[in-house]
């Protein structure tokens, strides 16, 4: 095969589901001095901050900032609603609802895992068991990923609320929306979660850093009732802080705040019901580009029923070893950067080389994802990885057409 002249210069692409690409009005935000973090304007910007995320969230109860990761607002929702020794209920489609009920564990929790595989959303007969068994009502919360990052399954958060309240079990709904919030449409309230956790670095487009996590009345009176609660992950001052440094815990984080306001300001404008739009359509003009490479060749979407995708990340299988040689072709040759295929290990394939991952969510728009697929396109032909045509004539037609 003919060696490549590599077109790489210029701007990268990182089309990984997180970190998302980052805007140039948050990049411009965060570029600037240190500010006074005892008074003045950074005060004011972080009152205006909270509003706001609730509104993304979809919710009118209390939200807390934590300078963390995605893990560390795992285990804030887990530290503020249980106790060591209490159970949770665990329905996982990836690697990240086992990841939630590891750290349950570690927090001294029984984590009672259903497991859905990695390409089917819940079967909600079978949460609707284990909840009719558990008649002394051990299970405190239920653990529900909405979108698993790894598998790019969405599951049906507002389905599962109502499968608690016909049961009529007390568990608490914890839902990881790390994956999916400002770009899968979510609704807090009226699905009727009690605790929602988030990050920084997908949806709302800021750099990998700040954790959220949203909670209700019913959550909180949890938190009351515990003992005693970690001093830097207990929520109650962060939600109602008598004093700035208490939104954080200590130092505030500056520059994600002023990148953070701008990503705000950003999706507001817009519209969080645009937002959930423009993800839906990029989202099946991806589909349709990769079923029609299906059609003649080993490329798979790992979600088969389009109801179940993320509109934020696809996962795709292509056979060990070329989803992570056509990785790094388009890597080494166009300057894309795709997504390993992450905690997708099968017999044969320990280190995931079979799949790969398309993260579309945050800021990101048409000529992107065509220009994505094009350079996809240009990696199979490269590879000698057979596949269909018209791919990218299909998902233009998606876009044009709506």
């Amino acid at each position: 095969m003919t060696k490549t002249l590599s077109v790489a210069q210029g701007r990268e692409y990182l089309a990984i589901p997180g970190p998302s690409v980052m805007p140039e009005a948050v990049l411009r935000a965060m570029h600037r001095p240190a500010p006074n973090i005892y008074e003045g304007a950074l005060i004011d910007l972080t009152a205006s901050l909270i509003p706001d995320l609730k509104r993304v969230a979809r919710t009118k109860h209390n939200a807390a900032i934590y300078i963390a990761n995605g893990h560390g607002a795992w285990e804030a929702a887990l530290s503020n609603t249980l106790a060591p020794g209490e159970t949770v209920l665990v329905p996982a489609t990836g690697r990240f609802g086992h990841g939630w009920a590891d750290m349950a564990r570690g927090l001294g929790a029984e984590a009672q895992i259903l497991d859905f595989g990695k390409s089917a959303p819940w079967d909600m007969e079978r949460i609707a068991e284990a909840l009719r068994a558990d008649a002394d009502h051990r299970i405190k919360a239920v653990l529900a990923v909405h979108v698993d990052t790894s598998s790019s399954v969405r599951n049906d958060v507002e389905g599962l609320r109502a499968l608690l309240d016909e049961v009529g079990h007390p568990a608490l709904l914890m839902a990881d929306c790390i994956a999916s919030m400002a770009c899968d449409r979510f609704e807090m309230d009226a699905w009727g979660v009690d605790v929602a956790v988030t990050g920084s670095q997908k949806g709302l487009m800021v750099p990998p850093g700040l954790g959220f996590v949203f909670f209700n009345d019913k959550a909180a009176a949890a938190r009351d009732a515990l003992p005693r609660v970690s001093r830097y992950w207990d929520w109650a001052p962060r939600a109602d802080p008598e004093f700035f440094y208490q939104y954080f815990g200590g130092t505030a984080p500056t520059h994600h705040l002023f990148g953070l306001r701008a990503a705000l300001d950003l999706i507001h404008d817009e519209g969080i019901d645009h937002v959930w739009a423009r993800h839906e359509r990029l989202a099946r003009a991806i589909w349709a580009a990769c079923e029609a490479w299906g059609q003649d060749g080993p490329l798979r979407l790992n979600v088969a029923g389009r109801a179940h995708r993320s509109h934020a990340v696809t996962a795709l299988r292509v056979g060990a070893p070329q989803g992570s040689a056509l990785r790094a072709w388009v890597s080494q040759n166009i300057g894309l950067t795709l997504g390993i295929g992450l905690g997708m290990a099968e017999p044969g394939d320990p280190a995931w080389h079979g799949f790969f991952r398309i993260g579309h969510m945050g800021h990101v728009n048409g000529h992107m994802v065509l220009g994505m697929l094009g350079g996809i396109e240009a990696g199979l032909t490269a590879l000698d990885i057979p596949h269909g045509p018209g791919a990218v004539e299909a998902a233009a037609a998606v876009i044009a057409m709506g």
